[in-house]
């Protein structure tokens, strides 16, 4: 199965468990809100870390997110996955955050402005939905070094995930490392399709390279 298909399948199960969670916490269910939050918080964080570098800051934007759960839970209508939804509570207090900090560039700006950059994304190496032709994790689970070069893969995807600039970042996590559909991100992020269509070409791109100058050549 493809990646992309990967993500989908992925994506749509943890929206159908997501979708029961919803029903109890609408009840006031106790249990069903700390599941929620042991669920989601790693993805939050993950996803904070790209618009807040420090930790201890993103752990706190994980913090008041959960609070604007809490307080939010009564007007949500559903009109997106719940998961979609806390990604979109957690960006809009990372937002507040940049507001705080003196940063007032709005993210779709910084999208906008990557279509001006290096245009090098090694086309090539892409179908026309922008999946990877040549996925990164082609090897066989029946080879113990190449289950150890897996490892030290995901190592280096995850260095060259943080040093892309914040808006490819912001899109590639949410995409590849969260499984957010196109259209999600869109909606999360406030871009445009053609938008997140770029920052994801570049953003897989520049994690491919990276990746092959860490393990020497195409994996």
């Amino acid at each position: 199965m493809p990646a992309d298909e990967r993500t989908s399948a992925r994506s749509s199960a943890s929206g159908e468990a997501d979708a029961a969670l919803l029903s109890r916490l609408r009840t006031g269910d106790r249990a069903a809100f700390a599941l929620l939050v042991a669920r989601h918080s790693g993805s939050l964080l993950r996803v904070s870390l790209g618009f807040v570098r420090d930790h201890a800051v993103a752990e706190e934007v994980v913090q008041e997110t959960w609070l604007g759960v809490l307080t939010g839970l009564s007007s949500f209508e559903g009109r997106s996955s719940l998961r979609t939804w806390l990604f979109q509570i957690l960006i809009n207090k990372a937002r507040t955050r940049f507001v705080r900090e003196g940063r007032t560039v709005p993210f779709s700006a910084l999208a906008k402005s990557e279509q001006l950059g290096d245009g090098s994304v090694d086309a090539d190496r892409f179908d026309e939905g922008g999946a990877w032709l040549e996925p990164p994790f082609g090897w066989t689970e029946e080879d113990p070094e190449r289950l150890a070069m897996g490892a030290e893969s995901l190592a280096a995807i995850e260095v060259a995930i943080r040093e892309l600039p914040e808006a490819q970042r912001a899109v590639i996590t949410l995409r590849d490392v969260e499984g957010l559909e196109a259209d999600e991100i869109c909606n999360v992020l406030g871009i445009t399709v053609t938008n997140q269509r770029v920052l994801l070409h570049r953003a897989r791109a520049k994690v491919r390279r990276a990746l092959e100058n860490r393990l020497g050549g195409r994996p």
